[in-house]
């Protein structure tokens, strides 16, 4: 079916679970097709919940010269410069709001801070991940010199559903919930910031309607960037909402499975 449809002007895809294999690598089929795409100028959006920190070992597979929405919306990393902007995030009273109730309601509650600088985490927050020396350990809510563009909340004493119900209900509607895959965490982004919105915005200002968008994704936060876009395709690996919400599907992402897609577009032997 898509061999059959016009060639998007844009097309943005989830890094984790989609574009990236299990081991969080990308391929050289992969890599391949998309330099091509960039060699056609089709524009080519990575659209993740990562941070900005996690972005610069990606940029040789865009050339450098691409770009990511990050933190789930919340601002636009320039792989050339890595710099970020479009900035979406809390302001820090209802951040500290927000973070007050949760240590009242959820005692041992531990919380990580996302901004373009870097990272704060609270000193008993366990990353899953490495980070680096920039990453600063202190209370979460006294840290103001930077916007924070995603609130992580981690609890492992309490079973991943409570504590989402949990903290769902606290937040109410002074943040947005989104899932992104990682277990027990609770991924916190301001009103209105999602994938969905920022891309939006993005492709508005580059004169791109959403009928001319490909987005690929597999998880919950990325239902409605596919939802908005004119081809919203799932990797065979989807969540069941993200393949609920898609009017197409591909190979998974261990099996290149958005290069395979594109690769039609660029005439690439498969």
């Amino acid at each position: 079916m898509l061999r059959e449809l016009p060639i998007p002007k844009l097309i943005a895809t989830d890094l984790d679970g989609t574009l990236l294999r299990s081991d969080h690598s990308i391929s050289p089929f992969t890599r391949r097709v998309l330099r091509d795409l960039e060699a056609r100028a089709i524009h080519v959006v990575f659209v993740t919940a990562r941070p900005p920190r996690w972005m610069k070992p990606l940029s040789d597979a865009v050339s450098g010269h691409g770009r990511a929405i990050c933190l789930n919306g919340a601002c636009i990393y320039e792989f050339a410069s890595h710099h970020s902007s479009d900035i979406r995030g809390f302001n820090f009273e209802s951040l500290t709001a927000i973070i007050t109730d949760l240590r009242a309601a959820l005692p041992g509650i531990a919380f990580a801070a996302e901004r373009p600088s870097g990272a704060v985490f609270d000193p008993h927050f366990i990353s899953d991940h490495p980070y680096g020396p920039e990453t600063l350990h202190m209370r979460v809510e006294d840290a103001r010199d930077d916007v924070v563009g995603k609130l992580l909340a981690r609890m492992p004493s309490l079973p991943d559903n409570s504590f989402f119900d949990a903290v769902s209900e606290i937040v109410g509607t002074r943040g947005l919930l989104a899932y992104s895959g990682a277990s027990g965490l609770a991924e916190i982004t301001a009103p209105g910031v999602t994938k969905a919105a920022a891309l939006e915005r993005w492709a508005l200002h580059h004169n791109i309607a959403a009928h001319e968008v490909w987005a690929f994704g597999d998880m919950p936060n990325d239902v409605p960037m596919l939802s908005w876009a004119g081809q919203g395709i799932a990797v065979a690996n989807a969540h069941p909402e993200a393949l609920a919400a898609a009017t197409a599907y591909t190979l998974s992402n261990d099996e290149d499975g958005v290069a395979h897609a594109l690769a039609y577009l660029v005439g690439l032997d498969v």
